[in-house]
């Protein structure tokens, strides 16, 4: 089929019911295997009604009027002549190029993969009618998150696009694969429920949406997981249960519960229903910012969103540089792309910090999307991510974790250079951040950054020296954060005394300035290397 026409985006009357899928696009969906568990688009309003207020959904926390339901296949088959007789309005979009056959070459050699999760079964080929079905079932149930122009753009030399995916209600573009899965599972197994083990943002957006959808939910953490993550799994609406010391632990627990009890274990894997969720926010940023470059998206091990994303990006134009970004700590995507196949032993991080950027490669099916429509994989230091963070919260009042501070890393390290001048859009994925974690974060960001710095220096024990001290720190407009003084402990002449003063500045130049002038006036002053 040739996909070289034109896209009718259209706002269809309340009263017009959406085509009915083909037999093809029904058999397809492991899910929807007998006729009383296919979905059809006439039961679309009841996922609505559970997500919906009456007067509508909520649009990045406005109420406003609930839009008519907008079928994807009806999109797709609307000629230029189909205008229904002025009932809609319409708007052309040309799509420059389809290039069916590259994604089906991305599943071409994929090999059977063995029972990782309970939905190994599912790997198919993911299409991108599959996507536009998903983007038609969740639109009630998950926001469409803004995707703003920043201002970062001017000190980065390229117009800065976010995608604000922390927005989400459980602050994680998690939302949107979980939905679709959820909400395809058969009837009866939505009654018995379903089990997830971990603390992960997964986890989060599987106890919320369950409980929406009236759906049993279980998660099993570890007796070690932080109090404010278990309190915030069992406000979304989940049976929270601590067991064992280790994820895996937990996760033995799970299984066994599962299979005593007919709960569906649940595990984020890349089955075709989950990557054609995550892929949804593809189309959403085609859709927000017209005439893109390039897009960068977070990486690692769990690159569901990448792949996902890039299956829409690339159908809608292949001139879209899609790029992923992962920790040079943990670099497993790109070795799992040089070894042709995902890397199970790679070592990872237990700290809250890394969260998914440190995760296994979880699948062939992402893997193999990713090798044949991503164009660039870049690693980048921890302490890029940092700075990455600090200069969110600043610029944005953006409060993200290192899976959502990664995509902005790639350009704080000057990685990609060739992205001058041109618009690129960064997918903030991930917001959760405990505060303590916080707080450690944009304190050493800011030591990073050469705004916070500390130095030591040996004074006579006599009165007005400390005072002349911060006479010259306020004179060079140096703000002092903490000051100790050390007379004990000293082991140059007897009748002194050691300072150490820590103080922030505004930039690298301010603080080369107080240095030398520190210098100057004190010859022995020692400053601490961050």
């Amino acid at each position: 089929m040739n996909f070289a026409a034109q896209f009718l985006y259209s706002r269809v009357l309340k009263n017009r019911s959406p085509r009915d899928h083909s037999r093809e696009d029904e058999d397809y969906d492991p899910f929807w295997q007998r006729d009383d568990n296919k979905i059809k688009k006439q039961d679309s309003p009841t996922l609505c009604d559970l997500h919906c207020c009456k007067d509508g959904p909520i649009r990045n926390g406005l109420i406003g009027q609930k839009p008519p339901s907008i079928s994807p296949e009806r999109l797709k088959d609307f000629g230029e002549d189909d205008y229904l007789n002025g009932d809609v309005k319409t708007w052309e979009m040309k799509i420059v190029n389809r290039n069916e056959e590259l994604l089906r070459d991305a599943f071409s050699r994929i090999p059977q993969s063995s029972s990782r999760t309970s939905l190994s079964s599912c790997n198919k080929l993911i299409r991108f009618e599959d996507i536009s079905a998903a983007a038609f079932k969740i639109q009630c149930g998950v926001q469409k998150t803004p995707c703003m122009y920043s201002r970062l753009s001017k000190q980065y030399g390229m117009d800065i696009y976010l995608k604000k995916e922390f927005l989400q209600y459980t602050g994680s573009v998690k939302e949107r694969g979980v939905l679709y899965l959820l909400t395809s599972l058969p009837q009866d197994q939505q009654r018995k429920g379903v089990i997830v083990a971990s603390d992960s943002n997964f986890s989060m957006a599987v106890a919320y949406h369950a409980s929406e959808l009236r759906i049993p939910v279980f998660v099993i953490m570890s007796t070690s997981t932080s109090p404010a993550r278990v309190k915030m799994c069992r406000e979304y609406g989940a049976m929270v249960i601590s067991y064992g010391t280790t994820a895996k632990d937990s996760q033995m627990h799970a299984r066994r519960l599962a299979q005593e009890n007919g709960y569906l274990y649940l595990e984020e894997e890349d089955s075709a229903v989950y990557l054609s969720g995550l892929g949804t926010m593809g189309l959403e940023v085609y859709e927000q910012v017209p005439k893109l470059d390039a897009v960068i998206f977070p990486a690692g091990g769990h690159c569901g969103l990448l792949a996902g994303s890039a299956a829409a990006l690339k159908h809608l134009n292949p001139h879209i540089s899609v790029i992923g970004v992962e920790s040079e700590s943990f670099p497993v995507l790109q070795q799992s792309l040089k070894a042709g196949h995902p890397i199970e032993d790679q070592a990872c991080s237990n700290h809250d910090f890394y969260g998914d950027v440190s995760g296994l490669c979880f699948g062939s099916n992402s893997l193999q999307l990713t090798r044949k429509l991503v164009d660039k994989v870049v690693a980048v230091r921890e302490e890029d991510i940092f700075i990455s963070m600090l200069r969110l919260l600043e610029y944005e009042r953006a409060t993200v974790d290192a899976d959502g501070a990664i995509g902005l890393a790639a350009l704080v390290a000057g990685k990609l250079p060739e992205l001058k001048g041109k618009r690129v859009a960064i997918v903030i994925c991930s917001g959760n951040l405990e505060l303590p974690l916080l707080q450690q974060c944009i304190a050493r960001a800011l030591t990073l950054d050469n705004r916070v710095c500390r130095f030591s220096l040996v004074l006579s024990d006599c009165p007005g020296d400390i005072s002349k001290l911060l006479e010259i720190l306020a004179r060079e407009e140096a703000r002092v954060l903490d000051i100790k003084r050390e007379c004990i402990f000293v082991t140059s002449d007897l009748f002194t005394v050691e300072v150490t003063c820590t103080v922030e500045t505004r930039d690298k130049i301010h603080t080369a300035q107080l240095r030398n002038t520190l210098l100057e006036r004190y010859p022995t002053a020692a400053w601490t290397e961050r």
